[in-house]
């Protein structure tokens, strides 16, 4: 069984628990091939969950979730699933990039290295061709001036426009964000959105759970509304936050807008 060509991404029944603690309870979801899928609610309603689930670093207890056609973390065989080796799941995370509310960027490399670290270690990319693509993607995020410098001397937004950088080195098919802009300070936030913008407008497919509601509105394709480890309510982003149809998701939209 395979996922429809016109979906990136598509989620079949996903469960997903920790102990006692059900915190996915059957999410189906489509992303279109060059959309922009942006995830809204509550703390605890399982959306970066969700994330992680798309590129395997939570295993899922039942269910599908398929990329680009190709069935994440399990093989089929008849009616049984079979988990994929480290190996494998490592190839397929290749084409997921994931960039994390913490950028995570190795401290002891500059932003140049800390891009180009992945496509040489990872796809023996050489250092030169390396370098070439990574300073592209630096301008291309506005730090082509910073390529010399550690995260320490980086505010922020520059790291995390740096972390953007380095996701995309592995030219990936699927974008994923948790919270992009969540640990930054207000007047970073900007920087770092106009980044994602950026991908949008070039056909990036990017899954984005944020609190950014403007950003959702501008440039979001589809709005999915998340609680209690269900999809609430998804429509156009322009739809739903200008009349949301379910009382859980006028209630929270009614304190953060």
């Amino acid at each position: 069984m395979t996922a429809p060509e016109e979906f990136m991404v598509r989620t079949d029944n996903v469960h997903k628990s920790y102990g006692h603690v059900e915190v996915l309870r059957g999410i189906d979801l489509t992303v279109e091939r060059g959309s922009v899928c942006v995830v809204l609610g509550p703390s605890g309603s399982g959306k970066s969950t969700l994330l992680r689930c798309m590129n395997h670093l939570e295993k899922i207890d039942s269910g599908r979730i398929w990329v680009d056609g190709r069935l994440i973390g399990y093989r089929q065989k008849g009616d049984k699933l079979y988990e994929l080796k480290d190996k494998e799941v490592a190839a397929q995370r290749r084409d997921i990039g994931m960039v994390f509310q913490r950028f995570n960027l190795f401290p002891h490399m500059c932003a140049l290295e800390n891009v180009i670290e992945a496509p040489t270690q990872v796809k023996g990319q050489s250092k030169a061709d390396a370098r070439r693509r990574g300073m592209e993607l630096l301008d291309r995020v506005g730090l082509a001036d910073k390529a010399g410098n550690y995260p320490a001397q980086l505010s922020g937004g520059q790291q995390q426009r740096v972390a953007i950088a380095r996701a995309l080195a592995m030219d990936p098919k699927l974008m994923l964000f948790d919270e992009p802009t969540s640990a930054l300070d207000p007047e970073l936030v900007g920087d770092v959105l106009d980044a994602m913008k950026d991908l949008a407008r070039d056909g990036m497919t990017m899954v984005v759970v944020t609190h950014e509601i403007g950003f959702a509105r501008e440039v979001g394709d589809q709005l999915i509304f998340m609680d209690g480890g269900v999809v609430v309510e998804s429509g156009h982003p322009r739809e739903v936050l200008a009349n949301p149809q379910h009382p859980r998701t006028r209630d929270f939209l009614s304190k953060v807008l």
